[in-house]
């Protein structure tokens, strides 16, 4: 099992991050009336509950103990209105906390999943899928729960002990200060706490991401880990990171647990401290029964606030070290974007050049080194060589999926820069060894490169290349599913439909990526059959592995170390016996062996006559 070592893990910072903060309250601004609607509920909420103690301070010392029936019926009118305006409040800030959290959930996964559209292949390349799955689920989910009932909570926790203060000012000063000077020494503890807390949980989330990636791995490689009996192997490296991530959240927890004891002892010593003082004035008589019992009250009331806030606090370290994370996946930049002034094309058809083009995916790793090539409109190239020759890398150049380290690319005369890459995403047609299918119906995956074809087209479509006829036998015809990444299908199957996909999008230039290495004879003949219909009058690229399948093209390259070793027709190829004559003499004696071994074993396997 790797340790993702092309992907380089983000050192966050080891201290609250202000900036990444108010980063992260900034994507409450477009729903700032959500924002403002809930604020002043539990504000409202706050000042009531707060008023509520008052009150009951006042039927103590105004009602109750002096007996007087008309200020009693008074504060309980007072009393049943503010109850009713408090459950109204209630219901409001609980009603649009969920409203604006699952808003903002949604609004951040619906820009991360954009952003990674728009996000180059390099950066693919080096970011592990794990990792991406990780950020825009649980991290965004962490964020938009901190930022709805998390500032719910710690809304609710400053605005009750803001209100509370006020009273207990109004009701006795001293005492009021004594509860202020607790304040400080609560904020000592939780810069110190915060320092451990975070290092931990940011050590868990990135172990989390490990793990995650590790899943999806071992999930896509599970064939060949029980082939090779690696089972045991691969779990005891599953292991070591489990160990990881259980250490590092057995530290965060021991952390946050330790935190909330801590505020209680606090604050239970600072309700100690006010409880004497307040016993005594109540003797002197600067206090009455109602102002005692309301600032008992305000206190009891406060320490709730404290406790919900130190969790928050807790929490919004996690939601700190996950919108860094967030953030360090929106801001990435794709390598390959949009020029200034790039041009919206209708076409591309025309004469492709490649003029004195270099290209490295690392530094100081050349790839390709001064490569010049021209391919004609309608031209059918077939590149070969060995692997790791630079022939993905030609075709990876061509569609701008990377663009040249040095030199330049030319679409008909036209530097390919100053073309918009949908103008030319849009015109091509790509045909891979391993096609993939999207969860749906075949219908849904042949018009994914064209949806607005019409059902007429889609099956004129599959009659060309052929797949009309298999499709037809399925119980549910072109309403058949195909399953996760087409999992219901065979390897050929796949490949036809991909095929099909190809001409009802009628792409101005093919790609053909060792299409027909991965499937039998005779499912190759009919693959071959339909690059046959599809690469009339069309530019067409071909990487191939069997080189029976590129005889007809107009043109074959052979690469090597990124530079073009031999280049002709495929019988002007042989004629030089060169490195081409080479490798397809000892495929085709391959090949032929392979075929003269079948025939041997069918034969020894037909009875004997007389026998």
């Amino acid at each position: 099992m790797s340790e993702y070592s092309t992907f380089e893990e983000e050192e966050f910072y080891t201290s609250f991050d202000g900036r990444t903060f108010l980063r992260l309250l900034s994507l409450m601004k477009p729903h700032w009336p959500w924002v403002a609607g809930f604020l002043f509920c539990i504000t409202s909420v706050s000042f009531i509950e707060a008023y509520l103690t008052f009150l009951g301070a006042r039927l103590i010392d105004e009602a109750i103990i002096p007996g007087n029936l008309d200020a009693l019926r008074s504060i309980m009118i007072q009393w049943a209105v503010l109850i009713v305006l408090l459950s109204a409040g209630v219901f409001g800030f609980i009603y649009l906390t969920g409203i604006l959290g699952q808003r903002i959930r949604y609004d951040l996964r619906k820009r991360l999943f954009n952003h990674l559209q728009d996000l180059s292949f390099s950066y693919y390349d080096k970011t592990p899928v794990g990792w991406i799955m990780s950020r825009v689920t649980s991290d965004t989910m962490r964020m938009g729960n901190v930022l709805t009932w998390g500032l719910l909570d710690s809304t609710w926790g400053i605005m009750a002990i803001i209100s509370g203060v006020i009273f207990m000012l109004a009701i006795n000063w001293q005492l009021a200060l004594v509860v202020i000077l607790i304040v400080p020494l609560l904020w000592i503890v939780a810069t110190e706490f915060r320092k451990r807390i975070i290092k931990y949980f940011r050590l868990a989330r990135r172990t989390n991401s490990q793990i995650t990636a590790n899943y999806a791995e071992m999930i896509q490689g599970v064939r060949v880990i029980k082939a090779m009996a690696r089972e045991e192997k691969t779990l005891g490296e599953f292991g070591v990171l489990t160990s990881r991530m259980y250490d590092a959240s057995y530290r965060a927890a021991w952390w946050s647990a330790l935190f909330l004891p801590a505020v209680q002892l606090i604050t239970a010593f600072g309700i100690g401290a006010i409880a004497w003082y307040g016993g005594w004035q109540t003797t002197v008589g600067t206090m009455t029964i109602g102002g005692i019992q309301a600032f008992v009250g305000y206190v009891t009331m406060m320490m709730f606030p404290i406790q919900e806030m130190a969790r928050v606090y807790a929490e919004l370290q996690q939601a700190i070290a996950s919108a860094e994370r967030v953030f360090s996946l929106s801001d990435a930049v794709p390598d390959v974007q949009d020029r200034s002034g790039a041009a919206e094309v209708e076409s591309i058809a025309g004469e492709i050049v490649f003029e004195n083009v270099n290209f490295h995916y690392e530094p100081q790793k050349p790839v390709l080194k001064q490569f010049n090539l021209r391919v004609a409109p309608g031209e059918t190239l077939a590149i070969v060589g060995p692997t790791g020759a630079g022939k993905s890398t030609i075709i990876n150049l061509m569609c701008r999926f990377y663009e040249p380290t040095g030199g330049r690319i030319l679409i008909n005369g036209r530097d390919y820069t100053e073309i918009s890459l949908h103008s030319i995403h849009s015109q091509l047609g790509i045909v891979l060894q391993t096609p993939h299918l999207f969860s749906g119906t075949i219908r849904d995956n042949l018009r994914y490169g064209r949806m607005d074809a019409t059902n007429e087209e889609v099956i004129e479509a599959a009659k060309v290349t052929g797949v009309h006829v298999f499709i037809m036998a399925l119980e549910e015809d072109y309403d058949s599913q195909v399953g996760e990444g087409g999992v219901l299908l065979s390897t050929g199957q796949k490949q036809l439909i991909s095929l099909t996909r190809a001409v009802l999008a009628d792409p101005e230039i093919l790609i053909m990526d060792e299409a027909t290495s991965s499937v039998d004879t005779l499912t190759e003949s009919l693959i071959q059959r339909s690059m046959d219909t599809l690469m009339v009058d069309r530019t067409t690229f071909i990487i191939a592995h069997r080189l029976s399948t590129i005889k007809k093209a107009d043109r074959i390259i052979v690469l090597n170390a990124g530079e073009i070793e031999e280049m002709g027709t495929h019988r002007e190829l042989l004629k030089l016996k060169g490195h081409y004559y080479s490798l397809y003499t000892k495929q085709f004696r391959s090949e032929a062996a392979a075929r003269e071994s079948a025939a041997a074993e069918v034969s020894t396997q037909q009875p004997v006559p007389g026998r």
